[in-house]
């Protein structure tokens, strides 16, 4: 990105915090207990464990400037977007505090995370609170498409669950095709951006046709991003990644550019090696990154990525939103995908 470019991004997330933060933290407070509050605004990153104030809130808030920006897509104030921004991102929170538990996760925006703190039933039930309380906040918003979103909202929810249900049926198949892996790319990361993309210009009523051609657009943006976290999963520097080297080989992931890998021709050695259910050693994780790479799951996953990424523009230009706007999409999308490979 250009330094105009990143100067404008930080302005548009920073807009986002203003705008979101405090009504999160007020959704926080007023639809959950006491307890689950605590819980939340520690996870959250405003609170300790205790529920002293420890700062404003963790994480960039991404996802909510996004459902921000659809709202002016849709030609309405910003401020008209909070309660789906805000209702987003208690969903997106929703995930993070049960995908800690399930992959063992103790540590997230450099604290303990939130189950090894208050422990897993504690942690898990702070999840299905932030669930009901984006309901509330949605159902409640005095806006002309506040049915609609809230069912939008929770049809994305259930997509990115059913993708976390795919992935996890993975690790005990041998036999996963890539189409079936691209849905669960799809529906594990592009259901919900594809959600935040749209959700603020669904709230304040907009046409179908505008509100799905934002939708597509961060669903291409989701499944790109999916596409090179995956590649930097076995590839990555570890100083960026903060993961070792082949980190996602070494505990049997089967991520898209491994399952293209695993499904081409002359793979026998690659479906060998780490299908069998012993771990890999040092050598057995160099080979099968070898392999991986030969039998052409690197290249596939890069191509696929830029062919993601092309159509999410395209599905912008087509949406027709004001400049700024258009331009202020693309700033975030390049800041999601555009990692280093």
């Amino acid at each position: 990105m250009t330094t105009a470019s990143v100067n404008s991004l930080t302005e548009v997330l920073d807009s986002g915090r203003t705008l979101v933060g405090p009504a999160l933290r007020s959704a926080v407070e007023r639809h959950l207990g006491p307890e689950m509050s605590r819980v939340s605004g520690y996870h959250l990153g405003w609170a300790d464990a205790d529920g002293r104030p420890a700062g404003a809130w963790g994480g960039k808030l991404v996802r909510p400037t996004l459902v921000l920006l659809s709202a002016r897509a849709a030609g309405a104030p910003a401020a008209d977007g909070v309660p789906a921004a805000v209702a987003l991102e208690l969903v997106h929170n929703f995930s993070l505090l049960h995908d800690d538990i399930m992959d063992g996760d103790e540590t997230r925006r450099r604290r303990a995370t939130a189950w090894t703190v208050f422990g897993v039933p504690s942690a898990i039930l702070a999840g299905d609170a932030l669930i009901t309380a984006a309901t509330s906040v949605l159902v409640e918003a005095p806006a002309a498409g506040a049915g609609a979103a809230t069912a939008a909202l929770m049809a994305a929810t259930q997509r990115m669950i059913n993708g976390q249900a795919a992935d996890v049926a993975f690790e005990h198949r041998d036999d996963v095709p890539l189409s079936e892996c691209v849905r669960m790319a799809g529906d594990k990361t592009g259901a919900l951006l594809g959600c935040a993309c749209s959700l603020g210009a669904a709230l304040v009523g907009a046409g179908r046709d505008l509100v799905d051609g934002l939708a597509a657009f961060g669903e291409h943006i989701g499944l790109a991003f999916q596409l090179v976290d995956d590649l930097l999963g076995i590839w990555g520097d570890p100083a960026s990644t903060g993961k070792a080297v082949g980190a996602d080989l070494r505990v049997g992931k089967k991520s898209l550019p491994v399952v293209a890998a695993l499904n081409a021709p002359g793979s026998e050695e690659l479906r060998a090696l780490y299908l069998r259910p012993e771990p890999l050693d040092e050598d057995g994780v160099r080979r099968v990154t070898a392999l991986v790479e030969r039998a052409g799951g690197r290249d596939w996953a890069r191509e696929e990525a830029a062919r993601q990424t092309a159509a999410a523009a395209e599905s912008l230009a087509a949406c027709g939103v004001p400049d700024d706007v258009r331009a202020e999409f693309a700033d975030i999308a390049e800041f999601i995908v555009g990692r280093s490979l």
